[in-house]
Parts: structure tokens; C-alpha cells; sequence
């Protein structure tokens, strides 16, 4: 029998010597394609936390990892105007799946990347990360999607930051069809730590609690708009971005870009692409009743349908006396050792650096659409940037 003194020196090397895929991270889920695969599957190392750089389409599409389907009825599940909450990880076995990783069980709570750095997952800090992205398909064949079929939906802006991370569904997602929709995670990391990288992970998805028939538009590619004082642009241009729905990042592959940013300006899920943080609640059909041909010198921007109407209905309707001005609660219960954060599950505590209620949150409750709602608290932080046309509010 080892004495347990050896054991207490043992442990912390043996903890070091699993396999963390160093400096890397992808979404985990039994719904994605290679979900089993490992450093042994392919003649390289293709494990889904393995960065994609310059790669043929077959190679970087789906990670390569289209022979490795997830089992017949595993999905991912949307609830629309919900938050579907995704486990993102340097390595399975710091996620609820980890009995089928290799190394075992290196769970520590919301830790994306137990025993390790945040240079591990690519940034220097909270106020370095730059967001991650889930987006949808409307088909169920994955051998018919293309990369230009894909629509961002949802937007974590302080991804990857924690294990537990929240992905807030629109209210307005449509059914799938039958045998669900095709889904794929992207993220791309700040430069501050590490070269240029891009990540897909692609998963079997469905929408559940829809209550809407409208499509999502044909997602268009996104522009660099907003300020980005780092490389000397210190005003946004609205007029030059997309607005409605917009595909992913494909950067700095061999084959079937769709960015040309270079090395040292990579494009981010955040609002310098006009991405906001959490539903992307405009990409719809009828989102907009016409959009201008997006440039730099462009200074007529869209306004969305839904928040002409809900102003006007505001405008049309009497001042209520006894409405309670009272603001919400939120729950600022701690995550649980090795399950999802507790408490209520509107919060956004994996997402935000700090959610403590002001006064100004009396203004969510008039009567507007949560995207609505999202502008007015992006207008109140001190420096924001709101890429939605300015209403008289």
C-alpha cells in the first residue's frame, strides 16, 4: 500500500500529466460530431479543443470529424426565449461527461480549465476574452449544410471564461425540422494570448417551446464597425455594419474564408462586428423592413420592425398609476461544486463580470421586447457602444 504522504506527492503530478489540450477549448455535448474522438483517432492530433489554422475545407469544416456522428437522438436543445446552458472546456473530463475521457475526473466547479492558467483558454483576463458564438442551420442532413447556411443566434460575450456558459435563445426561433436542425459552436480568442485561431465544433440541435413560423433571414457576412481603438479607430460606423442575421467567422483557413482580417486584427463575436451580448433577436425575416446597403460613408441605419411598433403602442398608451416601479431580484447564489449555477435562471452571472442591479433598471419595466431591453442597459454602461439606430425614448 502506497503511504499516504506519497500519495499527497503523487496526485498533483499525476493532475499534470492529463491531457488539458494546453491553450485550447471547445463546447462539449454527446450531440457533437467527434464527441468521442481523441489524440489517437487521426494520424494528427484532431481532438475538438485542437485549433483550426490553415486547413483545407474537409480538414477545418466540422473539424474533420464528419464520420464521428453523435448517436441517433442525442440533441442539444433550444428553448427559445430561454437560456441553453453549454459545458466549454479544455478537456471532457472537466465536464459532466468526463467517464468518458481520458484522465478522469478534473472537475473543479465553473473552471473551464482546472490547475491551469487563463493563458490556457487564451486570455489574460476577464477584460480580454472576446466572446464565442452558437449558430443554426435549418437542416437536418448535415452533408447539405454550408458554411454560408449558418446564422449566429446567440452571442456569450465573456466566452471562455467560465465551464458553465450561457447561451440566451430568441424568442422567435422557428421549429426544426423533422430530425432537428444542425448547429456549430465558433470561437475566435484575443491575440494578447496566442496566435491566430479559429474553433468550430458542430452538434445535432433542436428547438423546443417555439411559438413562431418565421424564418431566419439568409445570414450575411459580418463587417468591422464598431471602435477599436487599438488599431487607431476610435469612432464606430454604424452605417458600415451588417444588421439582421449574420454567418460566422471562417479566418485563416487554406480554403473558403469568409474574413480577411490579418494576423494582429482578428474578428471577434462582440460589438465591433455589431454581435451583441446574448439573443440575437433581429435575425428574422421581418426584422427589418429594409436594410441600407451597409459602407463607411453609409449614415442611414436600420431600425428594427418590432421596436418602431412597441415605441409607437408605448407612445399611444396612458401613464399607469400604479404600476410597481419596485426593480427585480436576482440570485446571487454560488455554482454548485460540479453542476451548473444555481439559483434563478434568468440570471446571467456566467456571462457577466458584474450584475448588480441600479436604479436605472426601473426602465425595464416598460412594455418593449427583450432586444429592446438589451439596447436601453448597453445605452447605460458608461462607454458602450449601441449599434441599434438612437429612438426617442
Amino acid at each position: 500500500m502506497i503511504p499516504l504522504s506519497l500519495l499527497s506527492l503523487i496526485s498533483p503530478i499525476l493532475l499534470a500529466q492529463v491531457p488539458h489540450a494546453s491553450a485550447h477549448a471547445t463546447i462539449w455535448h454527446p450531440s457533437m460530431w467527434g464527441f468521442n474522438v481523441t489524440a489517437q483517432t487521426f494520424p494528427y492530433d484532431n481532438r475538438p479543443v485542437t485549433p483550426l489554422v490553415d486547413l483545407t475545407f474537409d480538414k477545418w469544416w466540422f473539424h474533420g470529424h464528419l464520420d464521428y456522428p453523435p448517436n441517433p437522438g442525442d440533441y442539444f436543445e433550444l428553448p427559445a426565449g430561454q437560456i441553453a446552458t453549454a459545458e466549454v472546456t479544455c478537456h471532457k473530463g472537466a465536464t459532466t461527461w468526463w467517464n468518458s475521457s481520458e484522465g478522469g475526473d478534473i472537475r473543479q466547479g465553473n473552471d473551464p480549465c482546472p490547475g491551469s492558467p487563463p493563458s490556457e483558454y487564451h486570455t489574460t483576463g476577464l477584460d480580454d476574452v472576446k466572446g464565442c458564438a452558437l449558430a443554426i442551420a435549418y437542416k437536418s442532413d448535415v452533408k447539405q449544410v454550408q458554411p454560408e447556411d449558418f446564422a449566429v443566434f446567440s452571442v456569450n460575450q465573456t466566452c471562455v471564461w467560465n465551464r458553465f456558459t450561457e447561451f440566451p435563445v430568441p424568442e422567435r426561433m422557428p421549429p426544426c425540422p423533422e430530425g432537428g436542425c444542425t448547429c456549430a459552436w465558433f470561437w475566435i480568442h484575443s491575440p494578447d494570448s496566442g496566435s491566430e485561431q479559429n474553433y468550430m465544433t458542430g452538434f445535432k440541435c433542436n428547438v423546443t417551446g417555439s411559438t413562431s413560423n418565421t424564418p431566419i433571414a439568409p445570414p450575411q457576412v459580418p463587417r468591422r464597425c464598431g471602435a477599436d481603438p487599438e488599431h487607431n479607430v476610435n469612432q464606430a460606423t454604424p452605417g458600415n455594419c451588417t444588421y439582421g442575421a449574420k454567418q460566422p467567422f471562417y479566418w485563416f483557413q487554406a480554403e473558403r474564408n469568409n474574413m480577411n482580417e490579418d494576423t494582429y486584427a482578428p474578428p471577434f463575436y462582440q460589438d465591433l462586428y455589431n454581435f451583441k451580448d446574448g439573443a440575437q433577436n433581429d435575425i428574422f425575416m421581418d426584422s427589418y423592413a429594409a436594410i441600407p446597403p451597409p459602407s463607411p460613408s453609409q449614415t442611414a441605419v436600420p431600425t428594427p420592425v418590432a421596436a418602431v411598433q412597441a415605441l409607437s403602442t408605448a407612445a399611444s398608451e396612458p401613464t399607469s398609476t400604479g404600476a410597481s416601479t419596485s426593480a427585480p431580484t436576482s440570485s446571487n447564489t454560488p455554482p454548485a461544486p460540479d453542476g451548473p449555477p444555481s439559483g434563478n435562471s434568468n440570471s446571467r452571472i456566467c456571462r457577466l463580470a458584474n450584475n448588480k442591479l441600479t436604479a436605472q433598471t426601473k426602465r425595464d419595466s416598460l412594455p418593449l421586447p427583450n432586444f429592446l431591453h438589451n439596447r436601453l442597459r448597453s445605452k447605460r454602461q458608461p462607454g458602450a457602444f449601441s449599434l441599434w439606430n438612437p429612438l426617442p425614448i
